[in-house]
């Protein structure tokens, strides 16, 4: 779990826009180390926040761009009554699960952005009230989009773990890393 994002190599927006997502991502998986089930369920806050809800919100956000910008239809599309279910684990879902499906979605949106001719391409923004009438945005504005979507709720992934058990982001690097991180 990449907590330092390196330089890129000359030339290589692609690998560095992939790494910042990736950083990220890596500071939401680092929030559920150490913790069980229930615990990373748990709603330590006023918040209807959990650990494992943000996993599976992050999971499915990132799916649903990528849908976008491939103009795929999006097999995990959340309606207005489905969209609290996007913030929390139900039925038989786990939190192993959801870092499985989230590793691959990961993976796809590597290989889709590898593979696209041009960070310029564009895709057409659904119809939203929070969006421009018939807009479009850049695969680049994509990258950067996910890396602000996924650093929002890592943000709210580190108050939630240091509000159950005081660990925060250097000691979870540190946990991370098997060395003795306080907390």
């Amino acid at each position: 779990m990449v907590t330092h994002v390196p330089a890129e190599a000359e030339g290589d927006e692609r690998g560095a826009l992939l790494a910042f997502v990736e950083a990220q991502r890596g500071a939401i998986r680092r929030s559920v180390l150490g913790l069980t089930e229930q615990q990373t369920a748990s709603r330590p806050s006023v918040s209807e926040l959990s650990l494992s809800g943000l996993v599976k919100h992050v999971a499915e956000t990132e799916l649903n761009w990528l849908r976008m910008a491939q103009q795929r239809p999006n097999e995990k599309q959340r309606t207005e009554e489905t969209w609290g279910d996007s913030f929390r684990l139900v039925d038989d879902e786990s939190l192993e699960d959801m870092l499985a499906f989230w590793g691959s979605v990961a993976a796809e949106t590597a290989e889709f952005i590898r593979a696209v001719p041009s960070l310029n391409d564009t895709f057409p923004l659904p119809e939203a009230p929070w969006f421009p009438k018939e807009g479009r945005v850049s695969m680049r504005w994509l990258m950067i989009h996910l890396v602000e979507e996924i650093g929002r709720h890592a943000g709210h992934a580190d108050i939630i773990r240091e509000s159950l058990d005081g660990k925060t982001a250097f000691d979870l690097v540190a946990l991370e890393y098997g060395e003795n991180g306080a907390g």
